[in-house]
């Protein structure tokens, strides 16, 4: 029993520094991996809706080339001379900077640039689900933690009372007024207090673990949470009810999607129209000729431009099948607005009925916590008296623990509820923890 009790003291550990809520979030927020992965796809798409991404500028390339020539040479003039020129030589220099710019392309790239900023705004409902889902899984494991420190302080009280009996009952034994039975049931229940409550500590440990995990911290590293809980003021939460709709993640993201596909038909039907483009050159050329020629240099330079118009008159039914599975595609992301509608209305109705039902159960294990308080305190002093056995008092302390136990898992099973709740209304980012 001492050995079992040294361990105890050894697994307490010394004071760790307080993680508060906000500090958490703090953390979660600047080191989850998921979140920085959400953070570097915003940035994808924030470089992907730039004007240099738009194809609203034009393409300019420069060329340059040198030739050179060296030729055995035989020329016969009209007059019948003739000049035979070995190893003749020449070399040609040019160089030429090329513009080309699309003047109007049927409005697809309009469209296609306003599809990439709304690609944007789908990404970053994207990044604010996963910040929203990884707020909830942190506060998942957060209170988890929570009750578990509640659980190891209800076990160290009780671990407390169980050791008060065995030196109880050992005087009680030794002065004749109880048997050896009675000494064995206090060490046998100070054995399992025991066991119970090294088996939370470890429990404990390992959520810790969890949530270093999560915020991207030393696996290692110890700490202490607050464990005390705030509930949102339920017109507070009606409020949030009234535009759960206007806030949803999931119906916002939907509705860019749709604001997506009809971009992508509006892409397709600019294939009917013409495309108009401007070309324009700006060029060098600079020539060394060999004897026979009759310039010996010849260098020019020079622009020229030119306007041109293209009209795809018929692609072989490409336009035409682009448009109508557009518009299809579109239809299914409109079928699935509605459906997604609906499963968002019973999600809330659910979320609401576990909310305020949770919220009964934790009112009523308040009360029980209070009514097993006093019976375990009137079983205490009718123990002491002898009024009772060990058995029926051991009864009553476990009766305790249990209602303690789950008086504080209705506590956080009910912030849990809440924040489920919250998040579906679009308000978990928008609340103080």
């Amino acid at each position: 029993m001492q050995t079992l009790i040294f361990f105890l003291f050894l697994t307490s550990g010394v004071v760790a520094q307080k993680l508060t809520k906000q500090e958490a979030i703090r953390l979660t927020l600047e080191n989850n991996f998921g979140i920085l992965i959400a953070t570097n796809d915003i940035q994808i798409a924030s470089n992907n809706k730039n004007i240099l991404n738009s194809g609203y500028l034009p393409n300019v390339t420069g060329d340059a080339a040198a030739v050179y020539n060296r030729d055995n040479i035989e020329a016969q003039f009209a007059n019948g001379e003739t000049n035979i020129l070995n190893g003749a030589e020449s070399d040609r220099y040019n160089a030429a900077v090329n513009l080309n710019y699309t003047l109007f392309d049927g409005l697809g790239r309009w469209y296609n640039y306003k599809r990439l900023k709304e690609q944007y705004n789908l990404t970053e409902l994207q990044a604010r689900e996963t910040i929203e889902n990884t707020i909830l899984q942190l506060f998942t494991v957060y209170f988890e933690i929570a009750r578990l420190t509640e659980n190891v302080a209800i076990l160290k009280e009780t671990l407390q009372i169980s050791e008060e009996r065995i030196t109880r009952s050992n005087y009680q034994f030794e002065y004749g007024q109880n048997t050896k039975l009675d000494v064995l049931n206090a060490q046998v229940d100070v054995a399992n207090d025991s066991i119970n409550l090294i088996n939370t500590k470890q429990l404990l440990v390992n959520t810790k673990r969890d949530l270093n995990l999560i915020v991207n911290n030393d696996l290692t590293k110890t700490f202490e949470v607050d464990t005390t809980i705030n509930f949102v003021n339920r017109l507070q939460i009606d409020g949030f009810l009234e535009k759960s709709f206007e806030n949803n993640v999931r119906i916002l993201r939907n509705q860019s999607n749709i604001k997506i596909n009809e971009y992508d038909l509006k892409v397709s039907k600019s294939g009917y129209l013409p495309t108009i483009g401007l070309t324009g050159t700006y060029g060098w050329n600079k020539n060394n000729n060999n004897a026979a020629a009759f310039l010996a240099t010849l260098t020019s330079d020079g622009l020229s431009a030119s306007v041109n118009l293209s009209w795809n008159l018929f692609d072989g039914g490409r336009t035409i099948t682009e448009i109508k599975n557009a518009k299809i595609a579109l239809e299914t992301q409109e079928i699935q607005q509605e459906q997604l509608e609906q499963e968002v209305k019973r999600d809330i109705a659910n979320a609401l009925g576990n909310y305020e039902n949770r919220l009964k159960v934790y009112e009523i294990q308040q009360q029980n916590v209070v009514t097993n308080q006093n019976n375990f305190e009137r079983s205490k002093e009718r123990f002491n008296l002898g009024q009772i056995t060990s058995i029926e008092f051991r009864q009553a302390q476990i009766n305790l623990i249990q209602a303690q136990t789950n008086k504080t898992l209705a506590k956080y099973d009910a912030k849990l509820a809440e924040l489920q709740l919250l998040q579906l209304t679009g308000q978990l980012l928008n609340i103080e923890f």
